[in-house]
């Protein structure tokens, strides 16, 4: 079978398959048949007619039906029957429509842009255990954007200094304290210890501030070291943990969603911009967003706009849609907005996110002249005044 008999721009997509946005850039062949070449590889196709393909194979084959023409390249449209897929197995699904494809000679640049999924795989995933309501209910925090702050420096505290900046930064007004994504159970900080004396210096805190506060304690590692981690947090009376699900992996996070346990998933996007950064080349942000909802994270860091990371204002707006729009009775994921923020930058936050989201700041609290506690204090104050 030719890539051009995988192109049909008269069929009519049904709402039963699976559709992906592709930005593509040909190296030598037509566009026609470079999006033909990358429906093939990213379903039944082989680079060179086979004579094993069975005649029933062929309603499996993916198809382009839509290639709208830009300077350099087209944005194509590709569907693709359900049954390509394993239901409730994320790996499965990446391996076809962000596999092989990447690495096509055929292909100068390709990007997946957006991704459309068919309630019979959507509703194969268990989705949020909590969402924003559920974050909103544990955390007692109902008209306002939660604050949070990462522990810094990054790596390198010791435990007793590693909870008392926590400690700070809750008396300061800090809903939630996470760990750095570096930080796992290195011989300076080892993860049970840490977690103990942290969850020590929120009790204080809770106590003498009379509010709620989270610790969002990092259990990427190993997945069976992972899930043990995530089982002591639980025993130990944490509401939170954190795992960095690209370096994780989805896999590792599936796993972790499914042993359901009584703990909101934070999900931290260590890696992402290896794939989202180039606007030509990779997976969007947003998509990344849908498939991590579905699999079931209920936090997630989606940009900030504003800071030291690189999206626009558009593209976090993408990617807050991705994490709260109405679809297939999925608990809406709570944004989080990270990366070099000041606390300056907070009402131009709220103005992008509204109230739900968590604002997280680490240099921006920590380096505040009088310290962690006047930091968080002073962030605080800018979010009451903020909404």
């Amino acid at each position: 079978m030719a890539y051009k008999d995988y192109v049909n721009l008269k069929f009519k997509p049904d709402k039963k398959g699976l559709i992906c946005t592709y930005y593509i850039e040909p190296l030598h062949l037509s566009l026609q048949e470079t999006a033909g070449g990358v429906a093939a590889e990213s379903s039944t196709g082989t680079w060179i007619d086979v004579k094993t393909k069975q005649n029933y194979v062929k309603k499996l084959d993916a198809t382009v039906f839509s290639i709208k023409k830009q300077q350099q390249g087209a944005e194509i449209k590709i569907y693709y029957p359900s049954g390509l897929f394993e239901k409730g197995n994320m790996p499965n699904i990446l391996s076809s429509i962000a596999g092989n494809i990447f690495g096509m000679e055929e292909i100068k640049n390709i990007k997946l842009l957006d991704i459309s999924f068919p309630n019979e795989i959507a509703r194969s995933f268990a989705g949020p255990k909590y969402g924003i309501q559920g974050i909103r209910k544990i955390m007692k925090v109902h008209n306002r954007p939660l604050l949070g702050t990462i522990i810094k420096p990054k790596l390198g505290l010791k435990t007793g200094h590693h909870a008392k900046v926590a400690y700070e930064s809750w008396l300061g007004g800090c809903d939630v304290v996470k760990d750095d994504e570096n930080l796992s159970s290195q011989k300076f900080n080892r993860f049970e210890d840490r977690l103990k004396e942290t969850l020590k210096m929120k009790e204080r805190a809770e106590k003498e501030t009379g509010s709620k506060k989270a610790y969002l304690v990092n259990v990427t590692a190993e997945t069976k070291e992972m899930l043990r981690r995530a089982k002591l947090a639980e025993n130990y009376g944490n509401e939170y943990i954190m795992i960095d699900v690209l370096t994780a992996g989805f896999s590792a996070l599936q796993t972790l969603r499914q042993e359901n346990f009584d703990l909101i998933i934070h999900a931290h996007r260590a890696g992402h911009a290896a794939m989202t950064k180039n606007h030509k080349h990779g997976i969007g942000m947003n998509v990344l967003v849908k498939m991590l909802r579905l699999v079931g994270v209920d936090q997630l860091h989606v940009g900030a706009a504003v800071g030291k990371m690189f999206e626009t204002s558009a593209e976090v707006k993408e990617n807050i849609l991705a994490a709260k729009e109405k679809t297939f009775n999925l608990k809406p994921v709570m944004p989080v907005a990270s990366g070099g923020l000041a606390i300056k930058d907070i009402p131009a936050v709220v103005k992008i996110f509204g109230k739900d989201v968590v604002i997280q700041m680490g240099g921006g609290i920590h380096s505040h002249p009088q310290g962690t506690f006047a930091g968080a204090r002073e962030a605080r104050e800018a979010i009451e005044n903020a909404v």
